[in-house]
């Protein structure tokens, strides 16, 4: 079906990038880009995360770990005497 569109400077810039890029029509990329947004069904990447093992021991804060490594500091400087 043919018809007419008028579209904005930006989105006319992105429908030309996408067709330089990806070496298509404009009216496969426009009906790709009209078909995806407008479907009822959207894919959506999963957020993954990786997990790792970490050395940090029950008990210790990580927002305090500065705290910690100056607590350690001071008694390896007065050799573990109470400041």
């Amino acid at each position: 079906m043919r018809t007419t569109l008028t579209l904005d400077d930006d989105v006319l810039a992105l429908v030309h990038q996408t067709v330089h890029r990806e070496h298509r029509t404009m009216k496969s990329v426009v009906n790709d880009a009209l078909r995806q947004a407008l479907s009822s069904q959207r894919s959506v990447m999963p957020y993954a995360v990786t997990p790792h093992d970490s050395q940090l021991q029950p008990g210790i804060d990580p927002g305090r770990l500065n705290q910690l490594a100056d607590e350690l500091e001071d008694e390896a400087i007065t050799g573990g005497w109470p400041g």
